[in-house]
């Protein structure tokens, strides 16, 4: 699976996938959601979670400011506050999506 087209429109990040899907992210959600290992944590040697103290958000915090494609397998958000440290995997970002479709795949 591969990210066609990738654009922040709005306040949303909007992805087009190679099996013509849509793809239309919440900027509060992305970010809440966050995987890189300051927001998200990282897993030691013995998959205990480690993790710097919660930081507060502010406003900017939730502004998506772009996206990059990053190689063949992830997506880069940047915020309004500074932060570019996630980067979602394509298999990730998919499985998130937030459409009825993908989110009920038993509908016809």
């Amino acid at each position: 699976m591969r990210a066609k087209f990738v654009e922040v429109l709005a306040n949303e990040l909007v992805v087009v996938w190679d099996d013509g899907h849509e793809s239309y992210y919440a900027a509060d959600s992305l970010r809440r959601a966050c995987p890189c290992a300051s927001c998200a944590g990282e897993a030691d040697l013995f998959g205990r979670i480690a993790k710097g103290p919660e930081q507060p958000y502010t406003p900017a915090a939730f502004e998506l400011r772009g996206a990059d494609q990053i190689g063949n397998y992830g997506i880069q958000p940047s915020w309004g506050d500074g932060h570019v440290y996630g980067i979602w995997t394509l298999e990730k970002l998919r499985a998130a999506c937030p459409c009825s479709e993908c989110a009920n795949p038993s509908n016809p």
